[in-house]
């Protein structure tokens, strides 16, 4: 059994020995926006609809909860939760990572001069996307919880710790490799809590968790949630484990993930390698201690710009819509939309970007601003794999896709045709879980790195089939409306 546990919703899903999907449940919950450029969630909310997903996924698929093997957990990486030691409540809400409210620590880190030095031990820009200012936040603002912290009554963790601590007998409090590193308090190189960076960020290490590996058991399964005390087995990051998911077991190879998000991750090997153009240097995972490296570039806003045009603006009923719209017109009408609500990632990282739509005429209508949001999709994600080339020295010859928004046909080959690379979607696209329970599986001894490969599946290929002066157009285009919506809140 895989724990999805996303920005908008909990997933539990049942894959067999051969890697097949054969159950899933999925529960969405509320997303709460305190102040313009703040994002919370109520940790009760997605620690019930986790239960209650998986629950309902064994009670609809009629297995006996005795024949599940493991568990795997991913999850939304830097939302930081901090609770109680002894009770398990909440000091606040979970601060997600989408929230910009930390900015202006990350602009004194930067004006002290800090930034090399959080560069080179953990891999990381300082922006207020990470867990560590979000965390220093939280004991600044919350009344008595720096005390509390470092009297080693509260526990700090990323989402895969909350779920462990609360669905396991034990409370354990442990995060893996994959979500330590997007703290920016653990040192990369040395697999460690970082005793420099707590003492920059006023972090007590009393409250941190303990690292362990991506595929590892850490403990069992509360008896009173399925009936059966079931090891958990793996904990990553949701891109780490989409990574994994996807086979992407040898140095070179690439994969996005079309989330709320887009996140891309290359693995690069035994060797982390230092990024010159916007990205971040990162974990894959880490077996048997030993840590796989990978280069990532993280796009906010993904298909979160899907769900915008149907919740706040209404231009549609559904997200499936879209591909129809956006292919009733021949292209964009010149119109383009920088869909920076949370600012820019990678590889601009600009706090301060908010979202823009340049190029409007009076001929202007829905179906091109619909396009126009599908492009920005694929566009943002193309700006990544270019500077991923650059870093690496390497071009992927193709990029495995996944994620809902992979599931949009029209999107996947604007996708190939402006980043000039073969597109490639495997038939499971909810690789995220599937490397979650594939962690697992390893874990407990059902697979190994060879079997897993094989498991692995095509779906659907996209060939790039843009002529060049067209790309060519598009590309410049859509670094001027960038260029528009840069530095807009400052």
């Amino acid at each position: 059994m895989a724990l999805d546990q996303g920005t908008t919703s909990s997933r539990a899903v049942l894959f067999d020995d051969e890697g097949r999907q054969f159950a899933v449940h999925n529960i969405e919950f509320a997303q709460h926006y305190p102040k313009p450029g703040w994002v919370e969630h109520d940790p009760a909310d997605i620690l019930n609809t986790q239960i209650r997903a998986m629950q309902i996924v064994v009670e609809n698929s009629g297995i006996a909860p005795e024949d599940i093997l493991a568990i795997g957990i991913a999850n939304q990486r830097e939302t930081t939760v901090v609770w109680d030691r002894r009770t398990g409540e909440p000091v606040y809400n979970a601060i997600v990572w989408q929230c910009r409210r930390t900015a202006p620590l990350v602009d004194e880190l930067v004006q002290a001069g800090l930034s090399d030095i959080i560069r080179s031990k953990t891999g990381l820009l300082p922006d207020a996307y990470f867990s560590g200012t979000k965390l220093r936040w939280i004991l600044d603002n919350v009344e008595g919880a720096r005390q509390r912290a470092e009297n080693g009554e509260l526990c700090f963790g990323t989402i895969d710790t909350y779920l462990a601590y609360n669905l396991s007998c034990q409370q354990i409090h442990v995060t893996d490799a994959t979500n330590a590193c997007r703290t920016l308090l653990f040192n990369l190189r040395e697999q460690r809590w970082d005793p420099e960076l707590l003492e920059m960020l006023d972090i007590p290490d009393a409250v941190l968790p303990q690292v362990v590996d991506s595929a590892q058991v850490v403990g069992t399964l509360r008896k009173d949630i399925l009936g059966a005390e079931i090891p958990i087995a793996a904990m990553a990051g949701d891109q780490h484990a989409a990574l994994f998911g996807q086979a992407c077991f040898t140095p070179g190879m690439t994969k996005n993930t079309y989330g709320t998000g887009c996140f891309m991750l290359m693995n690069t090997g035994s060797s982390p390698v230092a990024s010159k153009n916007g990205l971040l240097t990162t974990m894959a995972w880490r077996l048997d201690e030993v840590p796989t490296y990978a280069l990532e570039g993280s796009v906010f806003i993904g298909g979160a710009v899907v769900q915008w045009l149907r919740d706040e603006m209404h231009l549609i009923e559904k997200a499936s819509d879209t591909e129809a719209i956006a292919n009733s017109v021949s292209d964009n009408g010149g119109v383009y939309l920088v869909p920076a609500f949370t600012g820019l990632g990678a590889p601009h990282w600009d706090m301060y970007a908010r979202g823009t739509i340049v190029g409007l005429t009076r001929g202007t209508g829905r179906a091109h601003i619909i396009r126009a949001a599908l492009e920005s999709i694929a566009l943002q994600s193309r700006d990544v794999l270019e500077a991923m080339s650059l870093d690496s020295g390497l071009k992927p010859g193709r990029l495995q896709v996944d994620g809902g928004a992979s599931a949009n046909n029209f999107l996947m080959q604007f996708q190939a045709d402006v980043a000039e690379v073969q597109v490639v979607r495997p038939k499971v696209t909810e690789t995220t879980a599937l490397g979650a329970a594939m962690l697992a599986g390893c874990a407990v001894g059902l697979w190994d790195l060879e079997a897993l490969g094989k498991l692995w599946m095509t779906d659907c290929s996209f060939t790039p089939a843009m002529a060049s002066k067209t790309r060519t157009e598009l590309l410049e285009n859509w670094k001027r409306a960038v260029g528009r919506a840069t530095g807009w809140a400052k």
